[in-house]
């Protein structure tokens, strides 16, 4: 059976899906990956097979183009802007995945769940499909708080009142997505339930790369859900060319603001100015391709400023990231035990820091209320108190024992029913 793994285009996605899909292949499952030109170095650094699809509505370049603009907005402005850059690929997707998985033929599909509503592809074709949550995924019960909020869990008539307008007010920014998915369906005659928010998610499996340890403890979960655990395992990824001669062996604090939005040079002043001289602790910062490293003010002698940084090798040496709350910078930070303070900026990241906030594994401001003094305080305040320390370790010891990438590779064979093998 030929397995396809379809990637969305941002390295945030890619990283852990790439991981998974090579978990499969190294079980011996004939594996390739799907996704847009630019995705490619991505996946060849997996060394998986990778096919190209939508070359003509996304050629080379385009990535940059679209991440250049996300990169400087926030809050619901940017949530937007994501929705429709989702939608215009998935509208591509619609057009171009069902031949593309006819001539590579592919017998099952693994799709991100950001992308949920292209679960409508292999309904009508017939095939085998499950779904992954690279980042938090997405609860529209309205039991919880949805993951666009950093709200937290709370079960009085009250909270619940308020998660259900905020899964309202969600729904209203996601119609693009809705629409394009509908079009489909309506074209090729599938009958969906769209009342139904689960209507084209996998029935086999739903895997999400969040232990269930940091998640709210909540029960409502459908049948095919699945906690796992980070899909870590320190290969596959471009490498950066990082100033290693650098390092003064002090205790790094480790700053990244993600691939999505980085663009604001002055976050990373302010981060610089709240961080100061600290006694003893280097800081390091990974700002992206696109800011000018010399443009950030009030950073310490001994910083070091890249735009590309071996994030998981650096949490290694680390006491504090500092973060802008992605699941994947989370988990690697949790997976080496090492505390947050974050300042989620959109999409999925305010939710991230609550459950941050929910596991007192850090502290996190959002970004509007972003000043140095503040966050001066919260970085004193997860420092100090071992607390903070002592619960990313918990975590950290949770995740090594479910091993989520193995967990969730025998997921997948389970429910795609192929040969298991180790």
């Amino acid at each position: 059976m030929k397995i396809a793994f379809l990637g969305v285009r941002v390295p945030g996605h890619l990283n852990p899906m790439t991981t998974l899909a090579r978990k499969l292949q190294a079980r011996g499952h004939d594996v390739v990956f799907l996704s847009v030109p630019d995705t490619e170095p991505f996946v060849r650094a997996a060394e998986l097979p990778f096919i190209p699809f939508c070359e003509k509505d996304f050629p080379v370049g385009s990535l940059a183009k679209s991440l250049a603009t996300l990169s400087k907005l926030q809050g619901q402005a940017a949530l937007e802007v994501a929705i429709n850059s989702v939608a215009n690929t998935m509208e591509s997707a619609f057009r171009n995945l069902p031949r593309t998985l006819r001539d590579a033929n592919v017998d099952a599909l693994v799709l991100d769940e950001s992308q949920r509503g292209l679960g409508a592809v292999p309904l009508h074709l017939g095939m085998p499909y499950a779904h992954v949550s690279n980042a938090l995924p997405f609860d529209f019960s309205g039991k919880a708080p949805v993951c666009t909020f950093d709200w937290q869990h709370e079960t009085t008539p009250e909270a619940l009142a308020r998660n259900q307008a905020g899964v309202r007010s969600l729904l209203q920014i996601y119609e693009p997505i809705t629409s394009v998915s509908q079009a489909y369906a309506k074209k090729v005659g599938l009958d969906v339930n769209w009342t139904d928010p689960f209507a084209t998610i996998s029935k086999l499996a739903w895997l999400t790369q969040m232990p269930k340890e940091f998640d709210f403890n909540i029960s409502h979960r459908p049948t095919q859900f699945h906690y796992t655990g980070p899909f870590h395992d320190g290969l596959g990824r471009i490498e950066s060319d990082f100033p290693w001669n650098r390092l003064t062996g002090e205790p790094l604090i480790y700053v990244s603001m993600g691939t999505l939005q980085n663009g604001l040079e002055s976050v990373f002043s302010t981060i610089a100015e709240a961080v100061g001289t600290r006694l003893g602790m280097q800081l390091v910062l990974s700002i992206g391709p696109i800011l000018d490293p010399e443009k950030i003010s009030s950073l310490p002698a001994n910083s070091i400023v890249v735009k590309n940084a071996p994030q998981m090798e650096l949490l290694k040496r680390s006491a504090l990231c500092i973060t802008h709350a992605g699941l994947n910078t989370a988990l690697e930070s949790l997976t080496q035990g090492v505390p947050m303070v974050a300042i989620p900026v959109s999409i999925d990241q305010p939710g991230v820091a609550a459950r941050i906030a929910y596991t007192k594994t850090g502290a996190y401001v959002p970004l509007r209320e972003l000043t140095a003094a503040r966050l001066s305080t919260l970085i004193d305040d997860v420092l100090g108190n071992p607390e903070y320390r002592h619960n990313a370790n918990k975590m950290k010891e949770a995740i090594a024992r479910t091993n989520g990438l193995e967990k969730a590779a025998d997921l997948l064979e389970q429910a795609l029913d192929l040969p298991q093998r180790t």
